[in-house]
């Protein structure tokens, strides 16, 4: 769990026109927004503020502003990957059905890409949509579409597969369960509200059909925008703020370290990213025994809030080299923090931007949580693969969690007005 933060939050649409005609059975999620708008609901830019990494404010954003906002499906990246932190999340990887091949792979994708691009704008599905959402705005949902290794065998695109994604190395914390590791195709689901998020992961079950099936599906969640006095980094189900030296899209090599250069290769995956997801088991009953100060020693920074050991605030530099007055150092050499900086690692960095999840209690009493990791890089050879070998060599925190499945996949670049997400390939 490298240590870096959330992405900063996009700016939301404004609310669709208010002149939406009433439907028969009430009013329609077109009409309500337009109302929230005219009676004074947060809308616009300061809609911003429920993102965790949005400008601080004074205040938070009312809840009832939440399902006001709107990501875009289309434009140069897909969404789902600099937009902040959402309340809800679902992963789930496909395998492609028998006999399936690019054909239906293509229509799949076609499929897909329409039902994202409507139920983003607040809109129900093009048939059968099941009314789960019927009552909600957009909640700041946003759906991602990627391909793992094996799809382009299955689609006979072996040619167009890039290198970049090249199956993982193995780490000596791996536990990996394959049967909920890798897959053909990955879809990202986030929102703000939890019926918004299970109403996208029900339509696009559905939308697969006959041309693919569920290989394992994931639940996460973070807190709620508008939860806390202020925007905030998130805190993670170890008690920390996880996550404060994440790259920032204002920074002027932020393109270069997470997306695919528009002239790179291959072609198809220009302004693209590459998303590493693994789900992170922590072992809260061990990692609760220790006290606070062994805690903080273990990651490197104060769990009250986010500050470096070393001192100042959660944004002070880490100071690696100072000592206490018996000449130990304030972070210790085997802290996570410390592992993790790209200052440390050849200047590997990632976009982390992960769901944390409880998925019930063992028989004997254990919590099965922890951490859905996502993150995003240009290359994961030169962002997660560094980082988690050096994690692998002496983390102090690798006592407490346990790595129990993997996926490797390659995100396209966003839809232009009129395409799907993935044409180039599958058309090109």
């Amino acid at each position: 769990m490298p240590d870096q933060s959330i992405p900063e939050a996009r700016t939301p649409d404004t609310a669709p026109a208010e002149n939406e005609a009433a439907s028969s059975q009430g009013i329609s999620r077109r009409r309500l927004l337009g109302t929230a708008g005219a009676t004074g609901l947060v809308l616009g830019t300061t809609g911003a503020a429920v993102g965790y990494a949005a400008a601080p404010s004074e205040a938070a954003a009312p809840l009832t502003s939440l399902g006001t906002d709107r990501a875009m499906f289309h434009g140069k990246h897909q969404p789902g990957i600099t937009d902040g932190l959402q309340a809800r999340g679902h992963l789930v990887a496909f395998d492609l059905a028998a006999g399936a091949g690019r054909k239906e792979a293509a229509a799949l994708l076609r499929r897909w890409s329409e039902t994202a691009r409507r139920l983003m704008a607040g809109e129900p599905s093009t048939h059968d949509d099941t009314d789960v959402a019927r009552d909600a705005g957009p909640s700041s949902l946003t759906i991602t579409f990627g391909f793992g290794h094996s799809f382009f065998a299955r689609t006979g695109l072996e040619t167009q597969r890039p290198t970049a994604l090249d199956p993982l190395p193995e780490f000596s914390s791996d536990h990996l369960d394959k049967n909920r590791s890798n897959g053909d195709l990955w879809v990202q689901i986030g929102a703000n509200d939890a019926l918004v998020a299970f109403h996208a992961l029900r339509a696009i079950q559905k939308d697969a059909g006959r041309a693919a099936k569920v290989r394992w599906q994931m639940n996460g969640f973070n807190r709620s925008p508008g939860a806390t006095a202020h925007p905030m980094t998130a805190r993670n189900l170890m008690g920390q703020i996880d996550g404060t030296r994440n790259p920032k899209p204002s920074e002027p090599d932020f393109d270069q370290r997470i997306f695919v250069p528009e002239k790179g290769e291959p072609a198809w995956m220009a302004n693209g990213s590459y998303a590493v997801v693994r789900r992170i088991r922590m072992l809260l009953d061990d990692w609760e025994t220790l006290s606070v100060k062994a805690q903080e020693d273990v990651i490197g920074r104060r769990k009250s809030d986010g500050a470096a050991l070393s001192g100042g605030t959660e944004t002070t530099a880490m100071d690696l080299e100072k000592t206490d007055a018996e000449g130990n150092l304030v972070v210790p050499i085997n802290a996570h923090a410390r592992i993790t900086r790209p200052d440390q690692n050849g200047g590997a960095a990632m976009l982390r931007r992960p769901f944390s999840f409880h998925d019930g209690i063992d028989a004997d009493g254990v919590p099965d949580a922890g951490l859905l990791f996502i993150c995003w890089q240009a290359d994961p050879l030169r962002g997660f693969v560094p980082v988690q070998r050096k994690l692998d060599r002496g983390d102090a925190l690798s006592p407490f969690i346990r790595h129990e499945s993997s996926g490797l996949f390659a995100v396209p670049g966003g839809a232009a007005e009129g395409e799907y997400v993935g044409q180039q390939l599958l058309e090109g």
